[in-house]
């Protein structure tokens, strides 16, 4: 490739988003290697699924995780403060850190943020439970469903849909995800007011009642090494500053595929995989389908007694 060629292949890309004008540096980088992702198509993806993300991070600080060399390239970091350098046009929110002090984290508020993000190598995106006006309230419940080796996706489908029941039967309304990785998230919309400590304490009553009544498919073991060929139940999102991978994520993962909101009656499909759906199938589905989640903050239900 001549030297001419080799200068404009390294020229930024500057995508116009909505009203602004976005650069993507090294746009031709390969964030993905099987099957090759660059940043520049990765960038054209959460364009394109901002519409459907967007509602979901409303006010909620992020957690974004940036892999310099590409996935499986030499290492990722989390980007927890804003830097300095961020545009003033990035959203912002400032909230009390866990012990003492305060940081300043990246608030979603429009398409040419989740670009811009891409162009600083973000490839994952992690939201809080709460929102920044009230950072210890939670208005979401996740259960999430992590299958260890020798467990089986079906098993994970049992546990998502157990949960579901207990937690409809309780009076609260149940969303479904796959993470894109190996599980399922059981997301339940909750009305502000109770603390993380409260609103934990009480996930962890269901997940210790599902544990108990299912022992040899389930548990409560935080080391990997101590689980089993089981699923364990975490409910350790559920708390102050943690994360969960946002709706409509790319994960760090081969093939590149996307944390998919789905139906809940997909729950009961053995087709069903945790990480089917990549980038253009996920878009086709929101096109086609729309958005399975939509108006889920509508649904908030008070935490259960």
């Amino acid at each position: 490739m001549s030297p001419a060629a080799t200068a404009r292949r390294a020229a930024p890309a500057r995508l116009r988003v909505g009203r602004r004008e976005v650069s993507i540096s090294s746009p031709d980088k390969a964030l993905f290697s099987r099957p090759r992702v660059t940043k520049l198509e990765l960038a054209r993806y959460y364009e394109e699924i901002a519409p459907f993300m967007l509602p979901h991070l409303r006010d909620r600080p992020l957690s974004a995780q940036a892999y310099p060399s590409g996935v499986g390239g030499g290492g990722s970091f989390f980007l927890q403060a804003v830097p300095g350098y961020f545009p003033s046009w990035i959203g912002r929110a400032t909230v009390p850190k866990r012990e003492r002090g305060t940081i300043t984290h990246v608030v979603a508020r429009d398409a040419p943020t989740l670009v811009y993000l891409v162009g600083q190598n973000v490839v994952v995106l992690h939201s809080w439970l709460s929102r920044f006006d009230e950072p210890d309230q939670p208005d979401r419940i996740v259960f999430d469903f992590d299958p260890s080796p020798g467990a089986t996706f079906a098993d994970v489908r049992a546990a998502a849909l157990d949960a579901g029941r207990r937690l409809r039967d309780a009076g609260l309304v149940t969303f479904a995800k796959v993470t894109g990785s190996r599980g399922v998230h059981v997301v339940c919309p909750l009305r502000r007011g109770p603390s993380f400590s409260a609103v934990h304490a009480w996930a962890r009553g269901v997940a210790e009642a599902m544990v108990a009544d299912d022992p040899r498919r389930l548990t409560l073991v935080w080391r990997r090494s101590e689980r089993g060929a089981r699923v364990y139940v975490d409910i350790n999102r559920i708390g102050y500053a943690q994360t969960a991978v946002v709706p409509y994520g790319v994960r760090a993962r081969p093939g590149a595929p996307v944390a998919l909101p789905i139906r809940w009656d997909e729950l009961s499909s053995r087709s069903l995989a945790p990480d089917g759906w990549g980038m253009e199938a996920a878009l086709a589905r929101v096109r086609q389908e729309g958005d399975a989640w939509a108006g889920m903050g509508r649904y908030a239900r008070g935490l259960p007694g």
